[in-house]
């Protein structure tokens, strides 16, 4: 566990270089933190905004869309100058992981990120901060998903072709903390990235700590279609 927390620590410590001149120009009260967030967004609270991503998530697994039903020529419309969303989603590359549709939300809704293992790295951090900053996200969820190749991939621990190895650092904290069961580690990457967004960054961290976003971790059952929020 030693080697995994020294892990850690030096990757927050290359994350917040990586995000530093994003969190000095804010700090400084440049333009960057001046847009205005949509009406719809504002109206909500990161609890509230959280809960909107779950309530999707109910209508997916009983069937009973709502976002397919809008038109979507009118959302095009609406969408084609500008965006906001109430919510980010940092999810995993699978391609049985389409956001959207697990919280059924239509264009424009959600702001995603999508990365093999859902793992946090400045470039992540730097999308999310503008997700939360510049477009007024309320909430941020990191979605771990079962059967997550890029967590089998880190316990197994085989060589791999190309750069595909380069997930293996991220992913191995949760492996170390969880052993080689896949659920249990796939759960504590999720939350492990969440942490380490909210920690590295200053720009979301600030914005926590004052109550205008909220950081959460889930679990997507590939069967089910339900998304659990972890503790």
């Amino acid at each position: 566990m030693g080697q995994s927390n020294d892990s850690a620590v030096s990757r927050r410590d290359l994350l917040r270089t990586g995000i530093g001149a994003t969190a000095a120009v804010l700090a400084a009260g440049l333009p960057f933190t001046l847009a205005t967030p949509a009406q719809a967004q504002s109206a909500l609270s990161p609890e509230a905004a959280l809960q909107a991503l779950m309530d999707g998530n109910k209508r997916f697994t009983s069937g009973k869309l709502k976002s397919l039903d809008e038109d979507l020529a009118i959302i095009r419309q609406h969408t084609e100058e500008k965006q906001e969303p109430f919510a980010a989603v940092l999810s995993c590359a699978d391609s049985r992981v389409p956001a959207e549709i697990v919280f059924d939300q239509s264009i424009g809704h959600i702001f995603v990120c999508r990365v093999a293992g859902n793992i946090i790295t400045p470039e992540i951090i730097g999308s999310l901060e503008y997700g939360a900053a510049v477009l007024g996200t309320k909430a941020i969820l990191v979605l771990g998903h079962s059967a997550c190749g890029a967590v089998k991939a880190t316990i197994q621990g085989k060589d791999v072709p190309g750069q595909i190895s380069s997930l293996f650092p991220h992913i191995r904290p949760a492996v170390d903390r969880a052993g080689s069961n896949i659920e249990p580690a796939i759960k504590a990457n999720a939350k492990i990235q969440a942490t380490l967004l909210e920690q590295a960054s200053t720009v979301i961290s600030g914005m926590v700590k004052a109550g205008a976003l909220k950081v959460a971790a889930g679990y997507y059952d590939l069967g089910s279609g339900a998304v659990t929020l972890l503790d």
